[in-house]
């Protein structure tokens, strides 16, 4: 791409992103940075955009999940096995009611930064710079704390590199095995007391006891015991993604070391704006997150800009428009993509949308208003003829009180009980694996459509 540098945004609009007061720390950091190996490398990259232009075929499903905001405080090995293991549970459900494999995306080891609807936040009468994430800022409500840092930017590759070294562990080392995953699936099903839960497990139990009696053990077959799974974030802090930047040696593209797949936020969107500019240029998957204020034209535009190739698995939509206004929103936008004849995958984040509120003060969001968000979001691609390609939630392996709802009923007032997060809620395990099993209803009467349509 002959127009493009990795320095390239510097010259357009930037929003959301810090103002460093110190210059010469942060050119410092910049080029250390610069000479740190990549956190992945571009073969990664190119394995996952294939696996992402089966998604675009209906060949695939993709889950990415993880957290809203990675914390430098609660950094540790529990916490990466706990999400890992919970995203192994879902895909497994997911595969079974797709018929299809599910390509599996954490959102880990990268998600440090967070754009911010204000530029400030004010408890009592003392008004602060808003935490954006560890590796700008810190969390405490102290001037210190808020100022910009660009030294975070390298502890936030340290604990990155750390996570990706233990999720390879994880997924390659046995941790992974089919039989094992399937073990933690049946049990959350036995303490649920819904019958369809149990009836899916038992039908996968089925299946694994006849591939063990054909012989197909996991000593014989890696794909049993090993599985692929890739690292994404929200490019937003670009002074981190430019000095993680590297040229492929073997094809001479430009890659985003910091990750295998980044995306651009609703906020960061801006065509002419630097995050485009970033991303534009680099081989990786690209997401773009697509709200309520997209545009046909403005996704049209995007969509030129960010894969003037029409390549397969380039570029993944990220629908975000909350419960009761997906219809209003995501046709116009699925019809703007087939008048382009564009190769997307379309995915839904039914997490953004639903944020309220609650009586007892806690900014959280209803599981019944994120289920209902993936509900609608396969009503219209059903209704469009188009696939609905994957689920993108805000999720924790841990035992939080973050969301809402779900089948074991958290309230309004046991948020406080375990109300963890930084920024925004989280599902906990139980609910996220409750709603893997609906989302597989979904998979399920779709493919039953399909078979219908294909036989009338």
């Amino acid at each position: 791409m002959a127009d493009w540098q990795k320095s390239s945004w510097r010259a357009r609009p930037r929003i959301q992103m810090p103002d460093y007061t110190d210059a010469a720390a942060l050119g410092a950091v910049e080029s250390r940075l610069s000479r740190f190996p990549p956190l992945v490398f571009a073969g990664e990259a190119r394995t996952l955009k294939s696996e992402l232009a089966a998604v675009s075929r209906g060949e695939a499903f993709l889950l990415q999940g993880g957290d809203c905001a990675e914390s430098f405080a609660e950094f540790s090995a529990d916490t990466i096995r706990d999400t890992f293991k919970v995203m192994l549970q879902m895909a497994m459900v997911l595969t079974y009611g797709a018929k299809v494999p599910t390509v599996k995306v954490g959102r880990m080891a990268g998600q440090f930064a967070k754009p911010r609807s204000s530029a400030t936040e004010t408890i009592g009468d003392r008004e602060l710079p808003s935490y954006r994430g560890d590796i700008i800022n810190g969390f405490e409500f102290t001037p210190e704390a808020r100022i910009p840092d660009p030294n975070r930017m390298l502890e936030a590759y340290t604990q990155a590199a750390a996570t990706l070294n233990l999720l390879r562990a994880f997924s390659k080392g046995g941790f992974a095995d089919v039989h094992r995953v399937h073990a933690w699936t049946l049990g959350f099903t036995d303490a649920d007391e819904a019958g369809k839960y149990r009836d899916i497990a038992n039908r996968i139990q089925d299946t694994l006891d006849f591939i063990t009696a054909a012989g197909i053990t996991a000593d014989r077959n890696a794909e049993l015991s090993t599985v692929d799974f890739y690292t994404s974030h929200e490019a937003l802090l670009l002074e981190y993604e430019e000095a993680l930047s590297r040229v492929d040696s073997l094809t001479g593209q430009n890659i985003a070391g910091s990750g295998h797949l980044i995306w651009i936020g609703d906020r960061t969107r801006q065509p002419d704006g630097a995050h485009v500019e970033f991303c534009r240029g680099v081989a990786n998957p690209i997401g773009v997150k697509c709200g309520p204020s997209m545009t046909p034209s403005e996704l049209k535009q995007l969509i030129e800009i960010l894969n003037p190739g029409n390549e397969a698995g380039r570029l993944t939509l990220i629908a975000r428009f909350g419960a009761g206004t997906v219809g209003d929103h995501l046709p116009a936008l699925v019809q703007a993509v087939r008048e382009e004849g564009a190769n997307v995958v379309w995915s839904c984040d039914p997490m953004h949308g639903n944020t309220i509120k609650s009586a007892s003060g806690y900014k959280t969001r209803p599981f019944e208003s994120v289920l209902r968000e993936v509900q609608e979001f396969f009503a219209v691609h059903n209704s469009e003829g188009t696939i609905p390609g994957g689920v993108h939630f805000e999720m924790t392996g841990k035992d939080v009180t973050e969301c809402t709802g779900g089948v074991r009923a958290v309230s309004d007032e046991d948020l406080s009980d375990r109300y963890h997060t930084a920024c925004d809620p989280r599902l906990n395990a139980s609910q996220a694996l409750e709603l893997a099993f609906l989302v597989a209803e979904e998979l399920r009467n779709r493919g039953m459509a399909s078979t219908r349509a294909a036989v009338v």
